[in-house]
């Protein structure tokens, strides 16, 4: 009887325990940086009245309005995160609060800098407040991450556990349905985190995930297992942490924050605010880019199926020495 005993040479033990580590550092640079970098800068307000003052270096992008109802209108369509009203006796600062808590904050905080000469303190107005069941916004500022984990989870199942295009493209579709629809109960009727349409938030918590999921299943039908970890990376590593989801996109250093509005963590969360929140704020870019994920996925999964259906031509000789061999 023989044993046989499997020895891990030192070197290798050392090797291996630098490549893990770097792989958790990886990790936590990705997460990390794009907090530690960011800095208020670029947030779009409006302003009515006084124009702001030249010479002083504001964190902010201002656009002019008419009206103190054209800058609410403003907000609550998204092209503006605040506006300062400036034309009257008491200044004020129009805020949503439904918006991401640290540019409402660089909002108030430049109202009461711009009034502070005058000795006055702005009166705040939240014109777009959050529902009754998420005062603060956390559970809406939580959904990032649950969108992605659950896209990259519906992704690796179905490509570990369903076998064949047509068969895959069903569970990809089964899968969009239930998750939106299982994920807008918990987030409507369970928690009461969002306020919206149960039937909007279904829709579109269902292609958020289904986005991911589609693109990590193509890849895997591409490239093998390696295919998964490649989609759950640039997900969980690249995209997620570039979203926006926590702070508002100007305030990422370079083009990123820009860059991450086309991937899918981005798109879905900016789209799920906008769906609850903000009604009149225009979603054709988040729509497209989500659905351009899903149809690239499939797209992928589709261009796999043909490339290994395709026929092989073997030479007549060696079909021949195939022959008489067997």
């Amino acid at each position: 009887m023989s044993t046989t005993i499997n020895r891990t040479r030192p070197t290798a033990a050392v090797g291996f325990g630098v490549v893990a580590g770097l792989v958790v550092a990886l990790v936590v640079l990705a997460f990390l940086w794009p907090i530690a970098t960011s800095e208020p800068r670029d947030l779009p307000v409006g302003v009515v009245g006084a124009a702001l003052p030249q010479g002083v270096e504001l964190p902010v992008d201002a656009t002019s309005y008419n009206t103190r109802a054209d800058a609410v209108q403003a907000i609550k369509e998204r092209k503006v995160s605040g506006a300062y009203i400036l034309d009257q006796a008491a200044p004020e600062v129009l805020i949503a609060g439904a918006g991401l808590a640290s540019g409402t904050a660089v909002i108030e905080k430049v109202g009461a800098q711009l009034t502070a000469a005058q000795g006055k303190t702005p009166a705040v107005t939240d014109v777009v407040p959050l529902a009754s069941g998420d005062p603060t916004g956390t559970g809406l500022g939580a959904m990032g991450f649950p969108l992605v984990l659950g896209g990259i989870v519906g992704g690796v199942l179905v490509s570990s556990l369903v076998t064949g295009l047509r068969r895959r493209l069903l569970a990809l579709g089964v899968y969009g349905v239930a998750a939106g629809l299982l994920a807008a109960v918990v987030t409507g009727p369970v928690l009461g985190i969002v306020a919206g349409s149960f039937w909007a938030d279904a829709v579109v918590l269902g292609v958020a995930m289904l986005g991911t999921a589609s693109a990590v299943v193509g890849l895997n039908a591409l490239l093998g297992a390696a295919g998964t970890g490649v989609g759950a990376a640039i997900t969980m590593l690249l995209a997620n942490p570039i979203s926006g989801g926590a702070t508002p996109h100007q305030f990422i250093t370079g083009p990123w924050g820009e860059i991450g509005q086309y991937f899918v963590p981005g798109a879905s969360q900016s789209l799920f605010r906008e769906v609850n929140y903000f009604p009149a704020a225009s979603t054709l870019h988040e729509w497209l880019v989500l659905i351009a994920w899903i149809l690239g996925g499939v797209t992928l999964s589709v261009a796999a199926h043909f490339r290994r259906s395709a026929p092989v031509d073997v030479p007549v000789g060696d079909r021949e020495e195939a022959s008489s061999i067997a």
